[in-house]
């Protein structure tokens, strides 16, 4: 992953290797779920479930990558597609994610944009200002939010994930800061 300069904006590369690092772990996690597990439900009123969570993720993705089409610069997050066979469907979904992932590596071809975001407030629609590299962030932020809350749930139901799963890159990014400056103790030598 590409790190830059301390105070400098992170690079369009930069965001979209966190948001495929995040999209890897979650198709890792669908590689080791049955239909099942996927939709068995949780939480009071059965309202949470492993699919629900992951179809969620994949349709702001789609929001995003459906705003951008045709050369759209307006992103709604509110009108999301919401694709109840991916809720319901590991293999689906894990297919879907490939496909987010390679439209994200497309990205990186396509010359800096400004987008904006429509955002309902009540009877308003706001019209915010926007970028390709702010909708990234966002987006890497509420994957790594959705897949902590996956995390959770897979750990109640005795699925293994790595450590790593659900931590978002900054935190992961001061853990290895950390572990280079903790001293070496003997008994780690």
């Amino acid at each position: 992953m590409t790190t830059p300069l301390p105070g400098s904006p992170p690079s369009l590369e930069g965001l979209i290797e966190e948001n495929r690092l995040a999209i890897a772990q979650l198709r890792g996690l669908l590689d080791k779920l049955t239909p099942v597990i996927y939709r068995q439900p949780f939480g009071a009123g059965g309202r949470h479930s492993l699919g629900k969570h992951v179809r969620h993720i994949i349709d702001h993705y789609s929001a995003l990558f459906g705003g951008l089409e045709g050369g759209g610069e307006s992103i709604d997050y509110e009108h999301r597609r919401r694709d109840e066979t991916l809720e319901a469907w590991p293999h689906r979904a894990a297919e879907r994610l490939v496909s987010i992932e390679t439209s994200l590596l497309a990205l990186a071809d396509q010359p800096p944009t400004r987008l904006t975001l429509d955002y309902p407030l009540d009877e308003e629609r706001l019209l915010l200002g926007s970028s390709i590299e702010r909708e990234l962030a966002f987006l890497t932020s509420h994957t790594i939010h959705h897949m902590a809350i996956l995390g959770l749930l897979a750990e109640q139901i005795g699925v293994p994930l790595p450590e790593s799963f659900g931590v978002h890159p900054s935190t992961l990014r001061h853990w290895q800061r950390e572990a280079m400056m903790s001293p070496v103790t003997e008994e780690e030598a």
